[in-house]
Protein backbone atom coordinates (compact mmCIF):
# COMPACT_ATOMS: atom_id res chain seq x y z
CA UNK A 1 0.00 0.00 0.00
CA UNK A 2 1.02 3.57 -0.59
CA UNK A 3 1.23 5.94 2.30
CA UNK A 4 -1.66 8.40 2.54
CA UNK A 5 -0.85 12.04 3.09
CA UNK A 6 -3.46 13.63 5.32
CA UNK A 7 -3.57 17.40 4.94
CA UNK A 8 -5.20 18.18 8.26
CA UNK A 9 -5.83 16.03 11.28
CA UNK A 10 -8.14 18.76 12.55
CA UNK A 11 -10.24 18.39 9.40
CA UNK A 12 -10.32 14.63 9.73
CA UNK A 13 -11.39 14.84 13.36
CA UNK A 14 -14.22 17.19 12.47
CA UNK A 15 -15.44 14.82 9.80
CA UNK A 16 -15.51 11.97 12.27
CA UNK A 17 -17.60 13.82 14.84
CA UNK A 18 -21.34 14.36 14.70
CA UNK A 19 -21.28 16.97 17.47
CA UNK A 20 -19.22 19.66 15.74
CA UNK A 21 -21.41 21.83 13.60
CA UNK A 22 -20.69 24.45 10.99
CA UNK A 23 -20.75 28.05 12.17
CA UNK A 24 -24.09 29.36 10.90
CA UNK A 25 -22.48 32.74 10.20
CA UNK A 26 -20.20 31.20 7.58
CA UNK A 27 -21.71 30.47 4.20
CA UNK A 28 -21.02 26.79 3.36
CA UNK A 29 -21.38 27.44 -0.38
CA UNK A 30 -18.67 30.10 -0.58
CA UNK A 31 -15.26 29.12 -1.89
CA UNK A 32 -12.35 30.34 0.16
CA UNK A 33 -9.70 31.19 -2.44
CA UNK A 34 -6.61 29.14 -1.83
CA UNK A 35 -3.01 29.15 -2.93
CA UNK A 36 -2.62 25.45 -2.15
CA UNK A 37 -1.02 23.44 -4.96
CA UNK A 38 -3.42 21.44 -7.10
CA UNK A 39 -1.82 18.15 -6.07
CA UNK A 40 -2.50 18.82 -2.39
CA UNK A 41 -6.04 19.92 -3.18
CA UNK A 42 -6.68 16.56 -4.83
CA UNK A 43 -5.31 14.73 -1.80
CA UNK A 44 -7.56 16.78 0.45
CA UNK A 45 -10.62 16.19 -1.74
CA UNK A 46 -10.16 12.42 -1.83
CA UNK A 47 -9.51 12.25 1.92
CA UNK A 48 -12.68 14.24 2.62
CA UNK A 49 -14.73 12.19 0.18
CA UNK A 50 -13.69 8.97 1.90
CA UNK A 51 -14.24 10.24 5.42
CA UNK A 52 -17.61 11.83 4.63
CA UNK A 53 -18.79 8.57 3.05
CA UNK A 54 -18.04 6.73 6.30
CA UNK A 55 -19.37 9.30 8.74
CA UNK A 56 -22.72 10.98 9.53
CA UNK A 57 -24.49 10.24 6.26
CA UNK A 58 -23.41 6.62 6.46
CA UNK A 59 -24.83 6.31 9.98
CA UNK A 60 -28.16 7.92 9.09
CA UNK A 61 -28.77 5.68 6.10
CA UNK A 62 -27.53 2.51 7.82
CA UNK A 63 -29.80 3.13 10.81
CA UNK A 64 -32.83 4.01 8.68
CA UNK A 65 -32.30 0.88 6.61
CA UNK A 66 -31.89 -1.40 9.61
CA UNK A 67 -28.35 -2.50 8.91
CA UNK A 68 -27.20 -0.99 12.20
CA UNK A 69 -29.15 -0.43 15.41
CA UNK A 70 -28.71 2.42 17.84
CA UNK A 71 -28.30 1.03 21.33
CA UNK A 72 -26.91 2.09 24.66
CA UNK A 73 -26.02 0.88 28.12
CA UNK A 74 -26.92 4.15 29.81
CA UNK A 75 -29.21 6.97 28.63
CA UNK A 76 -30.64 7.57 25.17
CA UNK A 77 -28.05 8.22 22.48
CA UNK A 78 -28.19 10.11 19.19
CA UNK A 79 -28.05 6.82 17.31
CA UNK A 80 -31.19 5.66 19.10
CA UNK A 81 -32.90 8.91 18.15
CA UNK A 82 -31.89 8.53 14.51
CA UNK A 83 -33.10 4.93 14.40
CA UNK A 84 -36.58 6.01 15.48
CA UNK A 85 -36.43 8.77 12.82
CA UNK A 86 -35.70 11.71 15.12
CA UNK A 87 -33.24 13.45 12.77
CA UNK A 88 -33.34 17.22 13.22
CA UNK A 89 -32.02 20.13 11.18
CA UNK A 90 -29.08 20.80 13.53
CA UNK A 91 -27.99 17.17 13.17
CA UNK A 92 -27.08 17.63 9.50
CA UNK A 93 -25.21 20.95 9.79
CA UNK A 94 -21.81 19.26 9.90
CA UNK A 95 -22.64 16.89 7.08
CA UNK A 96 -23.77 19.71 4.76
CA UNK A 97 -20.83 21.92 5.63
CA UNK A 98 -18.29 19.15 5.08
CA UNK A 99 -19.57 18.65 1.54
CA UNK A 100 -20.10 22.27 0.51
CA UNK A 101 -17.51 24.22 2.47
CA UNK A 102 -14.69 21.72 2.11
CA UNK A 103 -14.87 18.94 -0.48
CA UNK A 104 -16.86 20.62 -3.25
CA UNK A 105 -14.99 23.89 -2.82
CA UNK A 106 -11.64 22.13 -3.21
CA UNK A 107 -12.93 20.29 -6.28
CA UNK A 108 -14.16 23.50 -7.87
CA UNK A 109 -10.75 25.08 -7.40
CA UNK A 110 -9.11 22.00 -8.98
CA UNK A 111 -11.47 22.23 -11.97
CA UNK A 112 -10.69 25.93 -12.42
CA UNK A 113 -6.93 25.52 -12.05
CA UNK A 114 -6.79 22.48 -14.32
CA UNK A 115 -8.75 24.32 -17.00
CA UNK A 116 -6.55 27.40 -16.75
CA UNK A 117 -3.41 25.25 -16.93
CA UNK A 118 -4.61 22.65 -19.47
CA UNK A 119 -4.45 19.67 -17.12
CA UNK A 120 -7.33 17.46 -18.36
CA UNK A 121 -6.55 14.45 -16.17
CA UNK A 122 -6.82 16.53 -13.01
CA UNK A 123 -10.04 18.05 -14.31
CA UNK A 124 -11.46 14.63 -15.19
CA UNK A 125 -10.80 13.22 -11.72
CA UNK A 126 -12.19 16.34 -10.02
CA UNK A 127 -15.37 16.26 -12.09
CA UNK A 128 -15.95 12.60 -11.23
CA UNK A 129 -15.53 13.35 -7.54
CA UNK A 130 -17.84 16.33 -7.88
CA UNK A 131 -20.50 14.17 -9.55
CA UNK A 132 -20.21 11.52 -6.82
CA UNK A 133 -20.47 14.01 -3.96
CA UNK A 134 -23.42 15.82 -5.51
CA UNK A 135 -25.14 12.49 -6.11
CA UNK A 136 -24.99 11.85 -2.38
CA UNK A 137 -26.40 15.30 -1.59
CA UNK A 138 -29.28 15.04 -4.04
CA UNK A 139 -30.18 11.54 -2.86
CA UNK A 140 -30.15 12.66 0.77
CA UNK A 141 -31.86 16.06 0.49
CA UNK A 142 -33.54 16.44 -2.91
CA UNK A 143 -33.38 19.99 -4.30
CA UNK A 144 -30.09 21.65 -3.32
CA UNK A 145 -27.79 24.48 -4.48
CA UNK A 146 -25.87 23.42 -7.58
CA UNK A 147 -25.69 25.80 -10.54
CA UNK A 148 -24.93 28.84 -8.38
CA UNK A 149 -22.87 27.06 -5.70
CA UNK A 150 -19.11 27.57 -5.33
CA UNK A 151 -19.17 31.07 -6.86
CA UNK A 152 -17.23 32.84 -4.08
CA UNK A 153 -18.46 36.32 -3.19
CA UNK A 154 -20.34 36.60 -6.48
CA UNK A 155 -23.22 34.71 -4.92
CA UNK A 156 -23.35 33.96 -1.21
CA UNK A 157 -26.98 32.75 -1.36
CA UNK A 158 -27.11 30.25 -4.22
CA UNK A 159 -30.50 29.21 -5.48
CA UNK A 160 -31.86 25.71 -5.01
CA UNK A 161 -31.95 23.73 -8.25
CA UNK A 162 -34.45 21.08 -9.20
CA UNK A 163 -33.00 17.69 -8.26
CA UNK A 164 -33.93 16.09 -11.60
CA UNK A 165 -32.08 18.85 -13.46
CA UNK A 166 -29.05 18.35 -11.20
CA UNK A 167 -29.03 14.63 -12.00
CA UNK A 168 -29.01 15.43 -15.73
CA UNK A 169 -26.09 17.79 -15.12
CA UNK A 170 -24.24 15.10 -13.16
CA UNK A 171 -24.52 12.68 -16.06
CA UNK A 172 -23.14 15.40 -18.35
CA UNK A 173 -20.39 16.03 -15.82
CA UNK A 174 -19.44 12.35 -15.90
CA UNK A 175 -19.37 12.46 -19.72
CA UNK A 176 -17.08 15.50 -19.61
CA UNK A 177 -14.76 13.81 -17.14
CA UNK A 178 -14.55 10.67 -19.26
CA UNK A 179 -13.71 12.75 -22.32
CA UNK A 180 -10.82 14.25 -20.33
CA UNK A 181 -9.62 10.94 -18.92
CA UNK A 182 -9.86 9.09 -22.23
CA UNK A 183 -7.92 11.79 -24.04
CA UNK A 184 -4.17 12.39 -24.23
CA UNK A 185 -2.18 13.69 -21.31
CA UNK A 186 -1.41 17.37 -21.19
CA UNK A 187 0.03 19.79 -18.68
CA UNK A 188 0.26 18.68 -15.07
CA UNK A 189 -0.73 15.05 -14.51
CA UNK A 190 -1.68 13.52 -11.13
CA UNK A 191 1.12 11.49 -9.60
CA UNK A 192 0.61 9.47 -6.43
CA UNK A 193 -1.37 12.16 -4.62
CA UNK A 194 -4.84 10.60 -4.64
CA UNK A 195 -5.86 8.56 -1.60
CA UNK A 196 -8.59 6.87 -3.67
CA UNK A 197 -7.08 4.65 -6.36
CA UNK A 198 -3.76 5.41 -4.74
CA UNK A 199 -0.52 4.79 -6.55
CA UNK A 200 0.82 5.99 -9.88
CA UNK A 201 -1.89 7.71 -11.89
CA UNK A 202 -0.50 6.20 -15.08
CA UNK A 203 -1.59 2.79 -13.80
CA UNK A 204 -4.73 4.01 -12.04
CA UNK A 205 -6.26 6.11 -14.82
CA UNK A 206 -8.20 3.08 -16.06
CA UNK A 207 -9.76 2.71 -12.59
CA UNK A 208 -11.05 6.27 -12.71
CA UNK A 209 -12.49 5.63 -16.19
CA UNK A 210 -14.22 2.47 -15.00
CA UNK A 211 -15.53 4.33 -11.97
CA UNK A 212 -16.99 7.05 -14.20
CA UNK A 213 -18.87 4.60 -16.38
CA UNK A 214 -20.10 2.63 -13.37
CA UNK A 215 -21.18 5.81 -11.57
CA UNK A 216 -23.19 6.72 -14.67
CA UNK A 217 -24.97 3.36 -14.45
CA UNK A 218 -25.84 4.12 -10.80
CA UNK A 219 -27.23 7.55 -11.71
CA UNK A 220 -29.36 5.99 -14.43
CA UNK A 221 -30.73 3.03 -12.44
CA UNK A 222 -31.77 5.40 -9.65
CA UNK A 223 -34.28 6.85 -12.11
CA UNK A 224 -35.93 3.53 -12.98
CA UNK A 225 -39.26 4.60 -11.45
CA UNK A 226 -39.32 7.95 -13.25
CA UNK A 227 -39.09 6.67 -16.83
CA UNK A 228 -38.04 3.04 -17.10
CA UNK A 229 -38.05 2.95 -20.91
CA UNK A 230 -35.71 5.94 -21.04
CA UNK A 231 -33.40 4.43 -18.43
CA UNK A 232 -33.24 1.12 -20.31
CA UNK A 233 -32.48 2.93 -23.57
CA UNK A 234 -29.68 4.98 -21.98
CA UNK A 235 -28.15 2.00 -20.20
CA UNK A 236 -28.34 0.01 -23.45
CA UNK A 237 -26.54 2.79 -25.32
CA UNK A 238 -23.89 3.00 -22.60
CA UNK A 239 -23.08 -0.70 -22.37
CA UNK A 240 -23.06 -1.04 -26.18
CA UNK A 241 -20.70 1.91 -26.56
CA UNK A 242 -17.49 0.94 -28.29
CA UNK A 243 -14.57 0.57 -25.92
CA UNK A 244 -16.58 1.30 -22.76
CA UNK A 245 -15.04 -0.09 -19.58
CA UNK A 246 -16.84 -0.83 -16.30
CA UNK A 247 -15.68 -2.40 -13.05
CA UNK A 248 -14.22 -5.84 -13.74
CA UNK A 249 -13.16 -6.98 -10.26
CA UNK A 250 -13.11 -5.92 -6.60
CA UNK A 251 -9.78 -4.24 -7.33
CA UNK A 252 -11.79 -1.61 -9.23
CA UNK A 253 -13.92 -0.71 -6.20
CA UNK A 254 -14.29 3.01 -5.56
CA UNK A 255 -13.17 2.95 -1.96
CA UNK A 256 -10.94 4.74 0.51
CA UNK A 257 -8.12 2.74 2.17
CA UNK A 258 -7.07 3.36 5.77
CA UNK A 259 -4.08 2.65 7.98
CA UNK A 260 -3.40 1.51 11.53
CA UNK A 261 -2.14 4.93 12.58
CA UNK A 262 -3.68 7.68 14.67
CA UNK A 263 -6.17 9.76 12.66
CA UNK A 264 -5.71 7.47 9.65
CA UNK A 265 -8.12 4.73 10.69
CA UNK A 266 -11.51 4.02 9.15
CA UNK A 267 -14.12 6.50 10.49
CA UNK A 268 -16.62 3.68 11.09
CA UNK A 269 -14.04 2.06 13.36
CA UNK A 270 -13.19 5.38 14.99
CA UNK A 271 -16.83 5.96 15.87
CA UNK A 272 -16.94 2.56 17.57
CA UNK A 273 -14.02 3.59 19.77
CA UNK A 274 -15.30 7.07 20.54
CA UNK A 275 -19.01 6.27 21.00
CA UNK A 276 -18.91 2.92 22.71
CA UNK A 277 -22.08 0.83 22.76
CA UNK A 278 -23.88 3.23 20.42
CA UNK A 279 -24.20 0.87 17.46
CA UNK A 280 -24.80 -2.86 17.02
CA UNK A 281 -25.76 -5.09 14.12
CA UNK A 282 -29.46 -4.73 13.31
CA UNK A 283 -31.90 -7.59 13.79
CA UNK A 284 -33.42 -7.16 10.31
CA UNK A 285 -30.12 -7.64 8.47
CA UNK A 286 -28.84 -10.34 10.83
CA UNK A 287 -32.07 -12.35 10.62
CA UNK A 288 -32.09 -12.05 6.82
CA UNK A 289 -28.57 -13.48 6.71
CA UNK A 290 -29.28 -16.10 9.40
CA UNK A 291 -32.19 -17.44 7.33
CA UNK A 292 -29.73 -18.32 4.55
CA UNK A 293 -26.78 -19.35 6.75
CA UNK A 294 -24.91 -16.58 4.99
CA UNK A 295 -21.13 -17.15 5.30
CA UNK A 296 -20.49 -13.38 5.23
CA UNK A 297 -21.73 -13.18 8.82
CA UNK A 298 -18.34 -14.28 10.09
CA UNK A 299 -16.71 -11.06 8.81
CA UNK A 300 -19.74 -8.77 9.10
CA UNK A 301 -20.57 -9.46 12.77
CA UNK A 302 -19.17 -10.80 16.01
CA UNK A 303 -21.03 -13.88 17.32
CA UNK A 304 -23.31 -13.72 20.32
CA UNK A 305 -22.64 -15.41 22.63
CA UNK A 306 -19.02 -15.16 21.58
CA UNK A 307 -17.65 -18.39 20.04
CA UNK A 308 -21.19 -19.75 19.74
CA UNK A 309 -21.48 -19.42 15.96
CA UNK A 310 -24.76 -17.58 16.49
CA UNK A 311 -25.50 -14.02 15.43
CA UNK A 312 -28.09 -11.82 17.15
CA UNK A 313 -29.16 -8.38 16.01
CA UNK A 314 -30.69 -5.51 17.97
CA UNK A 315 -33.87 -3.62 17.14
CA UNK A 316 -35.03 -0.10 17.85
CA UNK A 317 -36.67 0.04 21.27
CA UNK A 318 -34.86 -2.98 22.68
CA UNK A 319 -33.95 -2.79 26.35
CA UNK A 320 -30.50 -1.41 27.13
CA UNK A 321 -27.97 -4.17 26.62
CA UNK A 322 -24.79 -5.21 24.84
CA UNK A 323 -26.05 -8.74 24.34
CA UNK A 324 -25.95 -8.45 20.57
CA UNK A 325 -23.56 -8.98 17.69
CA UNK A 326 -21.24 -6.08 16.92
CA UNK A 327 -19.65 -4.82 13.70
CA UNK A 328 -16.66 -6.93 12.81
CA UNK A 329 -13.66 -7.07 10.47
CA UNK A 330 -15.48 -6.17 7.22
CA UNK A 331 -16.10 -2.65 8.51
CA UNK A 332 -13.34 -2.31 11.10
CA UNK A 333 -10.23 -4.09 9.81
CA UNK A 334 -8.12 -7.00 10.97
CA UNK A 335 -8.27 -8.31 14.53
CA UNK A 336 -5.26 -7.22 16.60
CA UNK A 337 -6.24 -8.72 19.94
CA UNK A 338 -8.61 -11.48 20.97
CA UNK A 339 -11.43 -10.60 23.36
CA UNK A 340 -12.27 -11.79 26.84
CA UNK A 341 -16.06 -12.14 26.73
CA UNK A 342 -18.25 -11.17 29.65
CA UNK A 343 -19.92 -13.94 31.67
CA UNK A 344 -23.06 -13.73 29.50
CA UNK A 345 -21.04 -14.13 26.29
CA UNK A 346 -21.31 -10.48 25.29
CA UNK A 347 -18.36 -8.35 24.23
CA UNK A 348 -17.37 -5.11 25.85
CA UNK A 349 -16.67 -2.33 23.34
CA UNK A 350 -12.98 -1.59 23.94
CA UNK A 351 -9.93 -3.87 23.94
CA UNK A 352 -8.91 -2.56 27.35
CA UNK A 353 -12.26 -3.75 28.68
CA UNK A 354 -11.94 -7.18 27.08
CA UNK A 355 -13.37 -6.33 23.67
CA UNK A 356 -11.96 -7.24 20.27
CA UNK A 357 -9.05 -5.10 19.05
CA UNK A 358 -9.08 -3.99 15.40
CA UNK A 359 -6.50 -2.16 13.31
CA UNK A 360 -9.01 0.19 11.66
CA UNK A 361 -7.78 -0.54 8.14
CA UNK A 362 -11.05 -1.66 6.54
CA UNK A 363 -11.79 0.52 3.52
CA UNK A 364 -14.83 2.76 3.27
CA UNK A 365 -16.59 1.23 0.28
CA UNK A 366 -18.47 3.77 -1.85
CA UNK A 367 -19.21 2.00 -5.16
CA UNK A 368 -18.25 -1.62 -5.63
CA UNK A 369 -17.91 -4.32 -8.26
CA UNK A 370 -20.71 -6.19 -6.48
CA UNK A 371 -23.02 -3.18 -6.83
CA UNK A 372 -22.10 -2.88 -10.52
CA UNK A 373 -23.24 -6.47 -11.10
CA UNK A 374 -26.52 -5.96 -9.25
CA UNK A 375 -27.19 -2.80 -11.28
CA UNK A 376 -26.63 -4.79 -14.48
CA UNK A 377 -28.85 -7.60 -13.19
CA UNK A 378 -31.68 -5.16 -12.46
CA UNK A 379 -31.23 -3.37 -15.78
CA UNK A 380 -31.26 -6.69 -17.64
CA UNK A 381 -34.47 -7.60 -15.84
CA UNK A 382 -36.02 -4.46 -17.35
CA UNK A 383 -34.75 -5.22 -20.87
CA UNK A 384 -31.22 -3.80 -21.02
CA UNK A 385 -28.41 -5.98 -22.43
CA UNK A 386 -27.04 -8.85 -20.39
CA UNK A 387 -28.15 -11.94 -18.52
CA UNK A 388 -29.84 -10.98 -15.25
CA UNK A 389 -29.09 -14.38 -13.74
CA UNK A 390 -25.39 -14.21 -14.57
CA UNK A 391 -25.00 -10.69 -13.21
CA UNK A 392 -26.97 -11.65 -10.08
CA UNK A 393 -24.60 -14.50 -9.31
CA UNK A 394 -21.57 -12.35 -10.15
CA UNK A 395 -22.76 -9.76 -7.64
CA UNK A 396 -23.08 -12.35 -4.89
CA UNK A 397 -19.68 -13.79 -5.74
CA UNK A 398 -17.97 -10.38 -5.72
CA UNK A 399 -19.51 -9.51 -2.36
CA UNK A 400 -18.48 -12.80 -0.79
CA UNK A 401 -14.95 -12.57 -2.14
CA UNK A 402 -14.65 -9.07 -0.65
CA UNK A 403 -15.77 -10.54 2.68
CA UNK A 404 -13.14 -13.29 2.52
CA UNK A 405 -15.55 -16.20 1.98
CA UNK A 406 -14.01 -19.44 0.69
CA UNK A 407 -14.81 -20.51 -2.86
CA UNK A 408 -16.56 -23.71 -1.71
CA UNK A 409 -18.85 -21.74 0.61
CA UNK A 410 -19.65 -19.27 -2.19
CA UNK A 411 -20.63 -22.17 -4.45
CA UNK A 412 -22.83 -23.68 -1.74
CA UNK A 413 -24.59 -20.37 -1.12
CA UNK A 414 -25.20 -19.71 -4.82
CA UNK A 415 -26.52 -23.22 -5.34
CA UNK A 416 -29.10 -22.55 -2.62
CA UNK A 417 -29.85 -18.86 -3.22
CA UNK A 418 -28.49 -17.82 -6.59
CA UNK A 419 -31.35 -18.60 -8.96
CA UNK A 420 -33.79 -15.87 -9.93
CA UNK A 421 -37.37 -17.06 -10.19
CA UNK A 422 -40.97 -15.89 -10.14
CA UNK A 423 -42.53 -12.70 -11.40
CA UNK A 424 -40.50 -9.67 -12.35
CA UNK A 425 -41.28 -8.16 -8.95
CA UNK A 426 -40.14 -11.31 -7.15
CA UNK A 427 -36.91 -11.44 -9.15
CA UNK A 428 -36.32 -7.75 -8.46
CA UNK A 429 -36.79 -8.44 -4.75
CA UNK A 430 -34.18 -11.20 -4.90
CA UNK A 431 -31.72 -8.85 -6.63
CA UNK A 432 -32.24 -5.95 -4.24
CA UNK A 433 -32.19 -8.17 -1.14
CA UNK A 434 -28.80 -9.56 -2.14
CA UNK A 435 -27.61 -6.07 -3.07
CA UNK A 436 -28.72 -4.89 0.39
CA UNK A 437 -26.47 -7.47 2.05
CA UNK A 438 -23.59 -6.76 -0.32
CA UNK A 439 -23.86 -3.00 0.29
CA UNK A 440 -23.46 -3.39 4.04
CA UNK A 441 -21.74 -0.18 5.11
CA UNK A 442 -22.02 1.54 1.71
CA UNK A 443 -23.30 5.07 2.22
CA UNK A 444 -26.93 5.71 1.12
CA UNK A 445 -27.36 2.96 -1.49
CA UNK A 446 -29.51 0.58 0.60
CA UNK A 447 -31.81 3.52 1.42
CA UNK A 448 -31.85 4.59 -2.21
CA UNK A 449 -32.82 1.10 -3.34
CA UNK A 450 -35.59 0.79 -0.77
CA UNK A 451 -37.06 4.17 -1.67
CA UNK A 452 -37.21 3.38 -5.38
CA UNK A 453 -38.12 -0.35 -5.27
CA UNK A 454 -39.69 -1.03 -1.87
CA UNK A 455 -37.06 -3.72 -1.21
CA UNK A 456 -35.91 -5.03 1.13
CA UNK A 457 -39.30 -5.04 2.83
CA UNK A 458 -38.38 -3.25 6.04
CA UNK A 459 -41.16 -2.16 8.38
CA UNK A 460 -41.43 1.07 10.35
CA UNK A 461 -39.80 0.69 13.77
CA UNK A 462 -42.16 0.22 16.70
CA UNK A 463 -41.06 3.39 18.52
CA UNK A 464 -40.99 5.69 15.48
CA UNK A 465 -41.57 9.40 16.04
CA UNK A 466 -42.84 9.92 12.47
CA UNK A 467 -45.78 8.38 10.68
CA UNK A 468 -43.59 6.45 8.26
CA UNK A 469 -39.99 5.67 7.31
CA UNK A 470 -38.16 8.85 6.20
CA UNK A 471 -37.74 9.53 2.48
CA UNK A 472 -35.21 12.38 2.77
CA UNK A 473 -33.20 14.33 5.34
CA UNK A 474 -34.14 17.76 6.70
CA UNK A 475 -32.31 20.82 5.45
CA UNK A 476 -29.59 21.96 7.88
CA UNK A 477 -30.35 24.80 10.24
CA UNK A 478 -27.12 26.50 9.18
CA UNK A 479 -28.39 26.71 5.61
CA UNK A 480 -31.83 27.98 6.61
CA UNK A 481 -30.18 30.71 8.68
CA UNK A 482 -27.48 31.76 6.18
CA UNK A 483 -28.96 31.30 2.68
CA UNK A 484 -31.81 33.67 1.85
CA UNK A 485 -32.70 31.48 -1.13
CA UNK A 486 -33.19 28.37 0.98
CA UNK A 487 -36.83 27.32 0.47
CA UNK A 488 -37.27 26.77 4.20
CA UNK A 489 -37.56 23.59 6.17
CA UNK A 490 -39.44 20.62 4.77
CA UNK A 491 -42.80 19.90 6.40
CA UNK A 492 -41.50 16.46 7.42
CA UNK A 493 -39.05 13.73 6.47
CA UNK A 494 -41.56 12.11 4.11
CA UNK A 495 -40.77 14.58 1.30
CA UNK A 496 -39.53 12.48 -1.62
CA UNK A 497 -36.51 12.90 -3.86
CA UNK A 498 -37.51 13.27 -7.53
CA UNK A 499 -36.70 9.66 -8.46
CA UNK A 500 -38.69 8.30 -5.49
CA UNK A 501 -42.10 8.19 -7.15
Amino acid sequence: MKKILFISTVLITSLSSCEKYLDINKDPDRIVETSAPINLLLTNATVNTGFASGSDLNRYSSLLMQQWSGQTTGGETQTQQYEKYLIQSADVNNLWGSFYATTLNDLEVIIRLSTENNAPYYRGVAKLLKAYNYQLLVDAFGNIPFSEAQQTSKNTSPKYDDAAAIYASLISLVDESLADLNGPAAGLVPGTNSTIYSGAFSARRINWIRFGNTLKLRLLIHQSKVNRADVVAKITALVNQSGVSFFTANADNFEMPFFNLQNRQNPIHQFELNRTNNLFANKFLVDMMNSKSDPRRASYFTPFPFNSGNYVGAASGDAQSQRFSRKHTFLRGAVTSAPTPAADGSLNPLPAQGGVGYDGTAPVRMLTFAEYNFIRAEAALYGAPGDAQAFFQAGITASMQAAGVAAADIATYIAANGTLSGTESQRLQQIINEKFVANYGVVLEPWNDWRRTGFPAIAKVSNAVTTDIPRSLPYPQSEIDANKNCPGQKPNLLVRVFWDK
